[in-house]
C-alpha cells in the first residue's frame, strides 16, 4: 500500500528550489532539520503566548520552573541553575536580579559555603510558577492533541534517538 498523500509544507518548497538550482547536491538532510527548526519556532510562539498570560518570558518561566522542580525548599546554587539552563554566569546574574526585583526569587547565604549564595523561590514565585506550569502543560496537551497516540509515541522515540546522537560526546 502506498504511503498516504500529505499536503506539501514550507520545507518542501525550499527543497524543490534547491533541487532546481543545485541538482548536484543531496539536500535530503535539509528536510528533517528544516522541519525541526520550523516546528521549534512555531512551538516557541505558542508556548510564549501562555507564558505571557502570566507576565513571564520563556527564560523567566524556565528559571522558576527549574527551581520548582528541584523540590522543597526550591533552592539551588546559581552555578547549578546556569548549568541546568545552559546560560553563562553573566546572563544568569542579570536574570536573577530581574526575578529578584520582581519578588519571585530571593538570594540567601549558602550555609555550606560562606563565600556563595543560593537562589530560592519566594512564596509569590512558587504561587506564580505553580499556576503557570499548569497552564503550560494544558497548552502542550492542546498543541499535541491533533496527533494520534501511536504517532506521538513514535515521534518521541525518534526525537530521543536524534537527541542522543546530538548529545553524544563523539558527535561531530
Amino acid at each position: 500500500m502506498p504511503p498516504p498523500q500529505r499536503t506539501p509544507d514550507a520545507v518542501d518548497a525550499i527543497l524543490a528550489q534547491w533541487h532546481r538550482e543545485r541538482p548536484d547536491l543531496d539536500v535530503a538532510p535539509m528536510g528533517p532539520i528544516g522541519r525541526i527548526k520550523r516546528c521549534a519556532a512555531l512551538l516557541q510562539r505558542r508556548l510564549d503566548e501562555t507564558f505571557a498570560e502570566f507576565g513571564l518570558s520563556y527564560w523567566e518561566f524556565d528559571m522558576l520552573a527549574t527551581l520548582r522542580r528541584s523540590g522543597a525548599p526550591y533552592c539551588l546554587a546559581p552555578t547549578t541553575l546556569f548549568s541546568t539552563l545552559m546560560v553563562t554566569s553573566g546572563t544568569m546574574t542579570h536574570r536573577m536580579h530581574k526575578l529578584e526585583a520582581s519578588g519571585f526569587v530571593a538570594r540567601l547565604p549558602n550555609p555550606g559555603d560562606a563565600r556563595s549564595m543560593l537562589v530560592q523561590l519566594t512564596p509569590a514565585g512558587l504561587a506564580l510558577i505553580d499556576r503557570a506550569v499548569e497552564a503550560h502543560v494544558a497548552n502542550e496537551h492542546r498543541i499535541l492533541a491533533p496527533l494520534k497516540a501511536a504517532d506521538l509515541a513514535a515521534l518521541d522515540g525518534k526525537l530521543t534517538l536524534l537527541l542522543a546522537a546530538l548529545e553524544s560526546p563523539t558527535a561531530p
